[in-house]
C-alpha cells in the first residue's frame, strides 16, 4: 500500500473510531465499507492517485474505486458530511506537506 493510501487509511480508521486494519479485512459490515470508500476517495481526489493506482492499494478494481468515488461525492451534498471529508482532506494535505519538507531536509544533509 503506497504511503498517500495508508495516510487516508489512518485518518479515516481515526475519524470513524475503526481499528486500521479493518479497512483491508474483506468486505466488513457497512461501516467498515463506508470507511475503505471514504478512504479510497480521499487517496484519489486527495493525493492524485489514478482509479487504477488506488484500486491497487486496497485490492479492488478501479471501478470499485469510481464507484466509491461517487457515492462520497454524492453525500458531500449534505453540509455536515462535507464540512468533515473537507476537515480530512484538509489535515491530509497539510500532514503529507509537513512530510514531505521533514524528509525533504533530512535528505539533504
Amino acid at each position: 500500500m503506497s504511503a498517500p493510501a495508508r495516510l487516508a487509511e489512518a485518518a479515516v480508521s481515526g475519524a470513524m473510531s475503526l481499528p486500521v486494519g479493518a479497512l483491508r479485512a474483506g468486505r466488513g459490515t457497512r461501516r467498515i465499507a463506508f470507511a475503505r470508500q471514504l478512504a479510497m476517495y480521499l487517496t484519489h481526489v486527495g493525493f492524485g492517485l489514478t482509479l487504477t493506482e488506488v484500486g491497487a492499494c486496497f485490492e479492488r478494481d478501479r471501478t470499485t474505486v469510481r464507484h466509491a468515488c461517487a457515492l462520497v461525492e454524492d453525500r458531500r451534498d449534505q453540509p455536515a458530511f462535507d464540512f468533515a471529508v473537507s476537515a480530512l482532506e484538509t489535515g491530509l494535505a497539510h500532514l503529507a506537506f509537513g512530510l514531505q519538507l521533514r524528509f525533504g531536509r533530512e535528505g539533504s544533509r
